[in-house]
């Protein structure tokens, strides 16, 4: 079967969340709501959720993610609860009903709306209508990031950036592009950021959050248990349990961490695959196979090799089948002697820091490999000709959140080492 329904909900769900989802049901505690120690891991799961959220979106207040059925409820939690009668909101051309429907509804409350047209390719003509929309009463500017239907992304930085100026609230309905295109909440003043879980960040149906960003918190949609301050028959005040009354969906939710997870760690695996694909080329440039192919050539050979698995393993099999006599594995006794042949001083060694860029690519790098990096070296133990080496340092396990990946470079020759970091390596070291 061809999937071609991604914009209503991905499909299939990764096996992480799958797995997630299972773990999670045969934990069925009410997270918050006892002091037991099932509820109290619940809650601390539902918060971890919440901390990956904030950091996907690059957002400072974890307790500001709020956790709703859908992107509609998130929608309706800011419509219904920031407008009242007299207040006006300026829309895009493109809004799905999940904006429309609630604002018609509202019309009936005094509520009124401006449609602004978006103007595909032009985005100077579709902030302008938006400009052009706002009145004194406009109260909140709402408008999809990327059409369900036509796929057309709307400039909400701008937007974003207009509203602010005119002292006019922002909210945006992210549910086609949340996990697609990267969303900067700390830095793009999106008042409210609305999103499904089951779409692009491939979580369940059934999930999806607001975010409050900015200072303006809506009135309640509903009210009822939050498993805090019970005595009182007030909805709290603070975030997130003014808005998450009742049970959660625990293992939807805990599900929505696994799908962001599996995002990010695809994104940092397109991104470590650039990478490696880089470091291939300039490696095959130091074999003995190297011919003086154009750039070109060089990655379609890589590509020729391409089939399945990491980048790492990209890495490794385009060494094995075009690097000549660059090996693709050094043996602890190996790597034992070369200690020895460091502290004689026939060896030289230099560990080197890799660029912020590949540092960003995060921890999830698979296993550790290295390079020989061929120039006539003899293949007795004892006589080392000047060749240089690189070896990723770094286990899955060992690597730390602030840790850099590094590389080492040997060689008989110290001068070789420098030759091949100027020559070869200067991209991803600078």
């Amino acid at each position: 079967m061809i999937y071609l329904d991604n914009s209503a909900t991905t499909y299939p769900k990764p096996l992480k969340v799958r797995q997630a989802v299972a773990n999670a049901m045969q934990m069925s505690a009410n997270p918050g709501r006892s002091g037991h120690d099932l509820s109290i891991k619940a809650s601390e799961e539902i918060f971890k959720t919440r901390s990956t959220a904030a950091k996907f979106f690059n957002f400072s207040k974890e307790e500001n993610v709020i956790f709703t059925l859908n992107c509609t409820t998130a929608v309706n939690m800011v419509l219904k609860g920031i407008l009242k009668n007299g207040d006006h909101v300026v829309i895009s051309s493109l809004e799905h009903n999940a904006v429309m429907r609630p604002l018609e509804k509202l019309t009936q409350k005094g509520v009124s709306y401006t449609v602004a047209e978006v103007f595909p390719c032009d985005n100077d003509k579709t902030v302008n209508s938006f400009r052009n929309a706002i009145n004194g009463k406009t109260k909140l500017i709402i408008c999809t990031h990327a059409s369900n239907v036509w796929g057309i992304k709307l400039p909400i930085e701008r937007i974003s950036a207009l509203a602010h100026e005119y002292g006019v609230l922002f909210a945006v309905d992210t549910a086609q592009s949340a996990g697609i295109i990267p969303i900067d909440l700390d830095n793009n003043n999106i008042d409210f950021l609305c999103t499904a879980g089951h779409k692009g960040l491939y979580g369940p149906m059934g999930t999806g959050m607001l975010i409050i960003s900015g200072n303006t918190v809506p009135d309640t949609l509903i009210e009822g248990g939050t498993g805090t301050n019970s005595i009182s028959f007030q909805q709290p005040d603070e975030l997130p349990e003014r808005f998450e009354s009742g049970t959660p969906n625990y293992s939807g939710i805990v599900g929505l961490r696994a799908g962001m997870n599996f995002v990010t760690d695809k994104k940092i695996e397109k991104g470590l695959e650039k990478v490696i694909n880089e470091l291939c080329i300039e490696m095959y440039k130091l074999s003995d196979k190297y011919a003086g192919e154009d750039e070109e050539t060089l990655k379609q050979m890589i590509r020729g090799v391409i089939e399945d698995g990491s980048a790492f393993d990209v890495f490794k099999r385009f060494v094995e089948i075009r690097g000549g006599n660059l090996e693709t594995f050094i043996s602890p006794e190996r790597e034992k002697h070369y200690e020895e042949l460091l502290s004689s001083g026939r060896l030289f060694k230099k560990e080197i820091e890799l660029s912020k860029d590949i540092d960003q690519l995060s921890a999830e790098l698979v296993g550790r490999a290295s390079l020989m990096l061929g120039a006539g070296r003899n293949k007795k133990d004892d006589a080392i000709d000047p060749y240089a080496g690189i070896l990723f340092l770094n286990k899955p396990d060992d690597l730390k959140n602030d840790e850099m990946l590094k590389l080492v470079l040997y060689s008989g020759d110290a001068g070789k080492i420098e030759e091949v970091l100027q020559t070869h390596l200067k991209m991803f070291i600078e």
